[in-house]
């Protein structure tokens, strides 16, 4: 196992938010809904959606092809555009340290299969440090962080450069 200096931490591309942003069907063959009351996580430039604030709720698979890994759930983003995230080297601000929520973090080999060595349960106060032990691991390409109560795609971490 390599030690891991620099976290990547990657928001969906442009391109799809935008084609979804446009009503592209997401990944259910269905248009994304459009809704303004709730509020969680826009998945491009990783902020919050204000209260009655637009966002589109829509199915989002985050992996190149149809596999029985490939998992497909509800994601939120913003119906504005909005910019993508692009502080890529730090964790973004929502998923600050002081928070205690737990976050499931699942690792990924080349094929895209789960590499089941790589999982954790972590608070979100132990993302990052849980993150570099993952990917130390060289069997492990990416991987992807959910929310732990619902399971719902939140970005992809890779390793990163200086």
């Amino acid at each position: 196992m390599t030690p891991i200096p620099v976290l990547k931490y990657v928001p969906l591309p442009t391109d799809q938010v935008r084609g979804f942003q446009r009503s592209t069907v997401d990944s259910n063959g269905l248009m994304p809904e459009r809704v303004s009351q709730g509020s969680g996580p826009c998945r491009h430039c990783l902020c919050p959606i204000q209260p009655h604030e637009e966002m589109l709720v829509l199915g989002y698979c985050p992996f190149p092809s149809l596999q029985p890994y490939a998992e497909t759930g509800p994601i939120f983003l913003h119906a504005r555009e909005c910019d993508p995230y692009t502080e890529v080297s730090v964790l973004p601000a929502m998923y600050g340290s002081a928070s205690d929520a737990l976050m499931i973090v699942r690792g990924y080999g080349y094929n895209n299969r789960i590499e089941y060595s790589a999982t954790a349960v972590v608070a979100v106060n132990q993302l990052e440090k849980s993150c570099r032990e993952l990917l130390a691991n060289e069997d492990v390409a990416y991987l992807h962080i959910r929310g732990a109560s619902t399971n719902c795609y939140q970005f992809r971490v890779e390793r990163g450069s200086l």
